[in-house]
Parts: structure tokens; sequence; C-alpha cells
């Protein structure tokens, strides 16, 4: 084993998640409160705005990440001056593949909150972005970080097509072992290693989601 590669590809694919991740919620945390507040719970109920965002956001959501892939290989070229090859190539259609999962995410979460809370903020003249930022957002935050490790969490398996377009990754280098050795590559210490870290990192995410959820969770700690 080549300790070196590992390194290589962990790096290659925390990169992949990570700036994928953050532009999902920059872009899906601001979608995901349109949607919320245009729906019938929301602060500024509109049927026609919430039906183009949903659509737009279900037809994202329908669409196979490696299809994505390739239809956003001239978007891909056009920013960074080639389509394949480097880990930082599937920035973009990782992107394109999560932040509308990311905006449903959010929306759940939001109606969730209690909608007497909601209310209680109007009756004191609160503004519709009081209540989005100090209401909202605040009520619903131990349900938004676990949408953070999940949405994480699913990004991390989109990065298994990274393999075909040669990006990189721990998942791909999986890929590479098997096709060095269809017939014995279960014998190869790399797969067992790989499989190891890749179950460790979604623990890791996972159990940091939960963490941070109880740990912001009122109603626990209200008991």
């Amino acid at each position: 084993m080549d300790w070196n590669e590992f390194g290589i590809a962990v790096a290659e694919t925390a990169g992949m998640t990570l700036i994928s991740a953050a532009l999902a919620y920059l872009v899906g945390l601001p979608l995901g409160i349109l949607l919320y507040n245009t729906g019938k719970k929301g602060l500024r109920p509109n049927r026609v705005i919430n039906l183009i965002l949903g659509t737009i956001v279900n037809v994202l959501r329908s669409i196979p990440c490696l299809i994505l892939i390739i239809v956003l290989i001239p978007l891909t070229r056009g920013v960074f001056g080639r389509a394949t090859g480097d880990w930082y190539t599937m920035i973009i259609p990782l992107f394109f593949a999560s932040f509308a999962y990311v905006a449903r995410v959010v929306e759940t979460s939001l109606n969730e909150v209690d909608q007497g809370v909601v209310e209680a903020a109007k009756s004191m003249g609160a503004s519709s972005l009081q209540i989005i930022l100090k209401v909202l957002l605040k009520e619903a935050r131990p349900s938004l970080l676990l949408g953070v490790a999940l949405s994480t969490i699913s990004i991390l398996g989109y990065t298994a097509f990274a393999y075909d377009f040669g990006a990189g990754g721990l998942i791909a280098k999986a890929y590479s072992v098997y096709h060095s050795s269809p017939m014995n590559y279960l014998s190869k210490p790399d797969i067992w290693v790989i499989l190891l870290l890749i179950v460790a990192v979604v623990q890791v995410i996972q159990e940091l989601g939960l963490f941070l959820a109880k740990r912001t969770d009122k109603r626990r700690i209200a008991k």
C-alpha cells in the first residue's frame, strides 16, 4: 500500500465533498427558506412562485448525478479550463446535484417549527426578516444541523462518479483496485482500508451532526 496515495485520495474526497456542500448550502439554504415562505405555512404565501421554485427543485433532484456531470461538462470546462482529470472538476456537478436536495431539507426543517411560536412573533410586531433569522432558523437549528450531516454524507456518496472522469478520491481508488485485479481484488488490503476510512468518515459526520443537534435542542435542555 502507498500511504502517500491514500493521503492524496482522502484530500481529494474531502475537497470535493466539503466545497460542494458549502456551495450547496450557499444556494440551498436561501432557496429552502424561499420555498417555505411562499408555501401554505409561510410568511408570504405565493402559489405561483412556490410552484415555479418547487418544479425547478424537483426536476434537478430527479436527474441522476452521472447525467448531470455529463450535461455540465461544457460549464465545467468553461470555469476550470478542463472538464475531467482533476478532483476540482467535480465541484460544479456535485453542487448542482445537491443544492436542490439541500433546499428541500431546509424547507422540511422549517415546516417542523411550531406555528404558535411564529404567530407569537408576528403579534409582537416582528418583521418577516426578524422572524426568519430569530425564530424560524433558531427553532429549526437542530433539524438543520442534522440536515447538514445528511447532505454532506450524500455528497460524499456522489464522489463515486469521480472515477468515471479521472477526478480521483477514495471511492475512485477502490474502483482502480478492482480494475487492476478483478479476480482477487478482495484480497488486496487497499480495498479494506478504503472501506474502513469511508465508514469512519461517514460515522464522524453523522455523530457530529447528532451531537450538535442535541446541544442546540432547547426541548432536550428543558427536560
